[in-house]
């Protein structure tokens, strides 16, 4: 909405208005509601799933194996700490390290992200391009929602 629009409307007694200068896009990649006839559409926020297993940098070894162990996930993300994905460790990988050893020295950095906003569609041409089983949901800040499984979008 333009600075004009929002005054506007504070102008005929909308009591809270906002002038939310990044966009639509922006606004909906961070998962907030949206409105309009495609509002109530499945997206890559609003089925993420919240079970996958997370870590700080620092953590163990064998606190990471325990914590992917009741996860339904070969994996776990690291997190810093105030939530933002900064990689991921593979069950495989540390496999091959012994218990007390931080798993910063397995972290796989920057694994591709998407948007909360992304439709089943968009999410089903990002399966088929990459050959993903599993899509992880950031923020633009890179703060973590949630992951996206490919058999849980419903289009075909």
């Amino acid at each position: 909405m333009s600075p004009r629009a929002a005054c506007r409307l504070d102008t005929l007694g909308f009591t809270r208005v906002y002038d939310y200068n990044p966009g639509k896009v922006d606004w909906l990649a961070r998962g907030l509601r949206g409105e309009g006839t495609r509002a109530d559409q499945p997206t890559a926020g609003s089925i993420a799933r919240h079970d996958v297993a997370t870590c700080p940098l620092n953590a163990s070894t064998g606190d990471v194996l325990r914590a992917i162990a009741d996860s339904p996930y070969g994996y776990a993300l690291v997190l810093s700490p105030g939530g933002v994905v900064l990689g991921r460790v593979r069950k495989s990988a540390l496999d091959a390290l012994s218990d007390g050893e931080p798993v910063d020295t397995v972290l796989e950095p920057k694994p591709q992200t998407i948007r909360p906003h992304l439709t089943e569609a968009k999410l089903e041409e990002r399966f088929e391009a990459y050959g993903f089983r599993t899509l992880v949901v950031t923020r633009p800040d890179g703060t973590l929602i949630g992951v996206v499984r490919r058999d849980d979008i419903a289009t075909s």
